[in-house]
């Protein structure tokens, strides 16, 4: 088992992250909190969990054991696969997972991207007794972390607003998508076209 990563990053995409480890290159689909870490060129440490089928292995890394035991916990639930794991922490942090397992929204957790109803009700109902006490106050009495961190920005122009909602269309959560576009921007683009295939391009 694979269960922890240090590296330099190669390159991204929308939903990986190929890390260099001592000349072994290592495909691995991150949550958002992950993604957030990392870099093209800089160095990261990542929590890991290599799932192995008789089609291939596949790598899924986190920024804190914390998340990966969220992740784990999630793939208890029946039918909810690795995959729509790591779709469920790109578009939520793991206190936001708590805290919408113990506020049973199931709304709110629908809005992961292929996560239907039923499933979401399913993550309230498993994960209600997986999910200590514990975890739940410590969400509870910081209000702050249970809230998305939307980048130190100015407000954006219309075109920026534009991009950054065809990349919420793409599944990016609204606070990579604006940061995102935010280095677009920096880099020189200057139509909506050209800011979302710079974002897309530079790792979302």
């Amino acid at each position: 088992m694979i269960s922890y990563l240090r590296g330099r990053v190669l390159t991204t995409t929308t939903e990986t992250v190929i890390l260099d480890v001592n000349g072994v290159g290592y495909e691995i689909y991150c949550s958002g909190s992950a993604f957030r870490k990392v870099s093209v060129g800089g160095v990261v440490e990542l929590f890991t969990y290599l799932q192995v089928k008789e089609d291939g292995m596949t790598l899924f890394g986190f920024e804190s054991l914390r998340e990966r035991e969220l992740f784990l916990k999630l793939t208890s639930v029946s039918g909810v696969g690795p995959k729509m794991g790591i779709a469920v922490l790109v578009t939520l942090t793991g206190d936001q997972l708590i805290e919408a397992v113990a506020a049973a929204d199931v709304k709110r957790l629908s809005t992961v991207k292929g996560l239907g109803k039923k499933t979401a009700e399913k993550i309230v109902l498993e994960l209600h007794g997986k999910i200590s006490a514990a975890e739940i106050m410590s969400v509870s009495e910081d209000p702050v972390s249970a809230k998305p961190q939307e980048p130190a920005v100015g407000k954006l122009t219309a075109q920026e607003e534009e991009a950054v909602s065809a990349l919420i269309g793409l599944g990016f959560t609204r606070s990579e998508s604006v940061q995102a576009v935010k280095r677009a921007r920096e880099t020189g683009a200057t139509t909506v076209e050209e800011v979302i295939m710079k974002a897309l391009q530079g790792g979302v």
